[in-house]
């Protein structure tokens, strides 16, 4: 396998001098015995896979249309176990003070009167719901579903870069990405002790229907529709957990109950799994001008009678200022120390923090709050003179909508690229799925890794149209997979 590791960046499969870490070896054996002219052709094979089954997203804004097949890097990340359990660790106790911090802010708000985190920072957020204060879902859960981004940087450290508890989207690539490799990579698994990922389709149902107000109670997925970026996912974890994907037009509130229209009379519906924000979700309640949601459907869950994952309100934990805060949450409900650190991050409401991000912007990756997918986002390093100018003008006139954080190295992976047919290092960020029930928190072993296919680029996301690739994430049994 023909591949320079360098030396500027923390490389996943190769160390700096060239010698293939331990728990890549049997990989690196399986493309040298298959062979570049093969591995491309099957990567050919994938891509076909992926079309005729219509595994596709969309970019908002292209001029050359919005949906896209989506591509695919078949060199898969390989995450041995010892190093997954501190992940987990890292994960499972971070999600868990989430939790705690939404119940509580959306309660008695008791880490805001302890002066632990500033109270204007969470009531001023665009995504903190005042229409839900007061209300207790059921099991006290606020986030059922969490993707929660992982980098690491030049040292090889793993950083959470944000947390995602609206509606993170991309487990599907995830699962079907696994199938396919699968079925054009079959020896690939041989000897690797991979753990399987097939569990979560049936995981996140027997999750969601354990919050159920009523036994046996019945869910649907709600999806904005087929317009949607992330429309496949919704379509196909509906497949997946064979229950019914729904748009708002299919639901309605009569006598205190969401129902749901179907070819033989009306069905009551219990759990709402939701692909909509907050926003949209119920034009009663949030925007009158939305034609996505369901009217009433604020009032019903008020009252108990529908679950909805993920509760609303979670977003305000979204806000890239409040995530500045997780370590202090850790430690104030957990007692414990942070087992995953966050990016440093400076602070727009912070006037010493402002100043740096002011002074240091053409230096620095400045960040809109409320954003995701990686809109309104600058990285100084790669921006013009106008363009740092630009932002900072938008960053002093609302300090509060932004944060600065330092330029991580994120680290590199091997990635094949059919036009040069050679295997190149490119920058990756790993997304795992977490799943937090009343007793117990379920992460799926591995992730959707995304690579920055852009030559140098440090931009994973796909709905900025990087091409972001998402290889199969691995997480071994053993601390390093056994040698073909």
């Amino acid at each position: 396998m023909k591949y320079e590791p360098g030396n500027s960046f923390f490389d996943e499969m190769y160390t700096a001098d060239g010698t293939v870490r331990p728990h890549y070896q049997g990989l690196e054996q399986y493309i040298d015995l298959l062979g570049v002219p093969e591995f491309q052709r099957r990567h050919g094979m994938l891509d076909l896979a992926f079309r005729n089954q219509g595994i596709t997203f969309t970019v908002y804004g292209d001029s050359k249309g919005t949906e896209r097949t989506f591509p695919f890097d078949p060199v898969p990340r390989v995450i041995p176990a010892s190093e997954w359990a501190h992940v987990e660790a890292g994960l499972t106790q971070r999600v868990r003070a989430l939790n705690h911090f939404l119940n509580d802010i959306y309660g008695e708000a008791q880490i805001l009167n302890d002066g632990v985190i500033p109270s204007e920072l969470v009531y001023t957020s665009a995504h903190f719901r005042r229409e839900v204060h007061g209300v207790t879902p059921p099991g006290k859960l606020y986030t059922h579903i969490v993707g929660t981004d992982l980098i690491r940087d030049e040292k090889g450290e793993y950083l959470v870069l944000e947390d995602n508890l609206r509606s993170p989207s991309g487990v599907s690539y995830l699962l079907s990405n696994r199938d396919a490799m699968r079925r054009i990579y079959p020896r690939m698994f041989e000897g690797q002790g991979v753990r399987s990922v097939q569990h979560y389709a049936t995981s996140l149902l027997s999750l969601l229907q354990s919050v159920s107000p009523r036994d046996n109670g019945t869910v649907v997925v709600l999806t904005p529709g087929m317009y949607n970026s992330a429309y496949f996912e919704h379509a196909y974890l509906a497949q997946q957990m064979g229950v019914e994907l729904v748009e708002g037009r299919d639901l309605f509130v009569d006598a205190g109950r969401v129902w749901m229209r179907t070819t033989g009379g009306r069905q009551q519906v219990d759990v709402i799994y939701r692909r909509i924000d907050d926003d949209f979700i119920d034009p009663l309640a949030f925007r009158r001008d939305s034609a996505l949601g369901v009217s009433g459907l604020i009032e019903v869950y008020r009252q108990g009678r529908v679950a909805i994952a993920n509760a609303v309100g979670t977003g305000v934990a979204d806000d890239k200022a409040v995530y500045a805060y997780v370590p202090n949450m850790i430690k104030y409900y957990l007692n414990e120390d942070p087992l995953l650190n966050n990016v440093p991050t400076f602070l727009g409401t912070d006037p010493d923090h402002l100043e740096h991000i002011v002074a240091n912007a053409a230096s620095m990756v400045i960040k809109a709050v409320g954003e995701a997918g990686g809109y309104g986002m600058l990285i100084g390093p790669s921006a013009s003179e106008e363009e740092v100018a630009e932002f900072v003008a938008k960053v002093k006139a609302n300090p509060r909508d932004f944060i600065g954080q330092p330029v991580v190295g994120l680290s590199r992976h091997p990635t094949f690229y059919p036009d040069s047919g050679e295997f190149e290092g490119a920058h990756i960020d790993l997304r795992p799925y977490i799943l937090c029930g009343k007793d117990e928190v379920t992460i799926v072993p591995g992730g959707l890794t995304r690579v920055a296919l852009r030559r140098g680029s440090l931009v994973v996301n796909s709905s900025q149209g990087a091409a972001a690739r998402t290889p199969g994430c691995w997480t071994t049994t053993a601390r390093w997979p056994r040698r073909a």
